[in-house]
């Protein structure tokens, strides 16, 4: 097995908040853990099992009750960032999350042969990225030069 990445853990202070907002945003499913404050993640199709490595496949991941208070606005990250691949329009998706309580950290932007990025703060304090090869002009940032 290669040294990927297969499991991600997001942090939360109120996690049915959290399960209601990425619910909302994203489409995720949350599935209680048995007793324990935990929740797996469940991204959508083709995250799970993907043990043939097929590129372009996301995994799934967990909630867990954050232990301790939530980030400062305006603190540098404590952790690793997480980047979730969307398709179409990262500013649509970037107002949904406003509107469901999230905050803006960085404007969207393109960036040529990667895509169009943009970042957030979730209702909890937790960053985390949005990515989408569709460029504001409605290229892809993948499509080789001609």
């Amino acid at each position: 097995m290669a040294n990927l990445v297969v499991h991600f853990e997001i942090h939360a202070t109120e996690p049915q908040r959290l399960v209601d907002f990425y619910g909302d945003l994203l489409g995720w499913r949350f599935t209680q853990f048995g007793d324990m404050p935990y929740w797996t993640i469940d991204t959508g199709e083709g995250a799970i099992g993907n043990v043939s490595g097929q590129p372009g496949m996301g995994i799934n991941g967990g909630l867990t009750q954050r232990d301790g208070p939530a980030p400062e606005i305006g603190a540098p990250v404590n952790g690793c960032n997480l980047v979730i691949g969307v398709d179409g329009s990262i500013d649509d998706v970037m107002r949904r999350a406003v509107e469901l309580g999230a905050t803006e950290m960085l404007p969207a932007e393109d960036m040529q042969g990667v895509g169009r990025v943009g970042y957030l703060i979730d209702p909890d304090g937790n960053g985390f990225g949005l990515i989408s090869p569709v460029l504001s002009d409605g290229t892809s940032a993948m499509t080789p030069a001609g």
